[in-house]
């Protein structure tokens, strides 16, 4: 008997949008398009008569926008839901907030020639439906950016080159994050439990070059701590968090007794940039012991081999658990790497770290 077919009902006002992703998920036998809509109305009607299992949905829609349609779905009939958002600053905003209502990721669209260039993005899109059709739909209920796949998978060796670590002596301690796919909110969820005092936190997630600043400063307006978009050069100081800017790596250097940003523009690594095991390797190498590893929800196992290097420099490591990630790939990985000391649930992590800062 064949395996079941992921049912996809594609909500978009644009019907080239409609029929180009039609055709794109067509050309994966594992995904079968049941269904179309041209606005959140026809969509609720649509989602009663056919259940799908993944629903495609557009950000800026006639009659009801999609994050409005996305909160009332996400209240009255949670699914996994990919959002259709434009590559602009206004866009980005607009899909953080789908993603803080239960959106499981995004796909980006460009603004100009729709047709050729969004057949670019066919193997992330598909992809990413059937990373949505296997989520844990009740951590998305519970908590209500990749950069474009590349043929080589390489490893931070391209970046970083392994080598003998350089620690010193401190008791200043450095935090450093890693997520992929649900974990914008896990970031947030973190971040807000944490102290204005807490240590200085570097953190990658998998997110495109126009959604990190606007990230960051959603980050700032709700966390005790500054966060702000990682630039080159920023010494890493208490009270602060660093994110890594999407396209950029972000890596930590030491000069003396401190820390400082390095923005890096290295080739993809496990086919992202930025990338969790580079800046995980970094920290290893030049922070050591003096530092804690956290690796949050996400697809794929980017940062699962970076944190394994931290804890064998001798750092505290964390992985979020199974049961509140949205994707227990990354997490899931590190914990096969042997990279992890302590599996908690989200909502405990916080308090964790600031135990072992203690």
């Amino acid at each position: 008997m064949a395996d079941k077919k992921i049912r996809v009902l594609i909500v978009d006002d644009s019907a080239l949008v409609r029929q180009i992703l039609t055709e794109m998920l067509a050309e994966d036998r594992s995904i079968e398009v049941v269904g179309q809509a041209s606005d959140p109305y026809m969509a609720r009607e649509k989602i009663k008569q056919l259940n799908p299992d993944v629903l495609t949905l557009d950000v800026e829609m006639p009659k009801m926008d999609g994050v409005t349609f996305l909160s009332n779905l996400m209240r009255l009939h949670p699914m996994p839901v990919l959002m259709v958002s434009s590559l602009t600053e206004q866009g980005a905003d607009i899909t953080l907030r789908a993603l803080e209502l239960g959106a499981v990721d995004f796909v980006t669209k460009p603004k100009v020639d729709l047709a050729h260039t969004l057949a670019d993005y066919a193997e992330e899109i598909r992809a990413k439906v059937k990373v949505a059709a296997g989520v844990n739909v009740r951590a998305l209920e519970r908590m209500a950016l990749q950069p474009h796949p590349v043929d080589a998978k390489l490893s931070a060796d391209a970046v970083i080159a392994k080598g003998i670590p350089q620690h010193l002596k401190t008791t200043e301690k450095i935090i450093a994050i890693g997520a992929s796919t649900g974990g914008t909110e896990a970031i947030k969820e973190v971040l807000v439990a944490l102290p204005a005092n807490a240590p200085g936190i570097v953190i990658t997630q998998h997110i495109p070059e126009a959604f990190s600043r606007p990230f960051a400063e959603r980050m700032n307006s709700l966390a005790a701590m500054t966060v702000a978009e990682a630039r080159d050069g920023d010494q890493i100081v208490p009270g602060y968090c660093y994110i890594a800017r999407g396209g950029k790596h972000l890596l930590v250097v030491r000069s003396g007794a401190r820390y400082y940003c390095q923005v890096n523009d290295g080739p993809p690594v496990n086919r992202h940039r930025p990338s969790v095991d580079v800046l995980f390797r970094s920290v290893a190498q030049n922070v050591g012991p003096n530092a804690i590893g956290v690796i949050l929800t996400g697809m794929g196992d980017d940062g699962a081999r970076g944190l394994r290097e931290m804890k064998d420099a001798g750092a505290p490591t964390i992985a979020q658990d199974e049961a509140t990630s949205v994707v227990w790939g990354m997490p899931g990985e590190a914990v096969k790497h042997g990279a992890v000391d302590t599996q908690l649930p989200l909502g405990t992590i916080a308090g964790k770290l600031m135990s072992l800062v203690r």
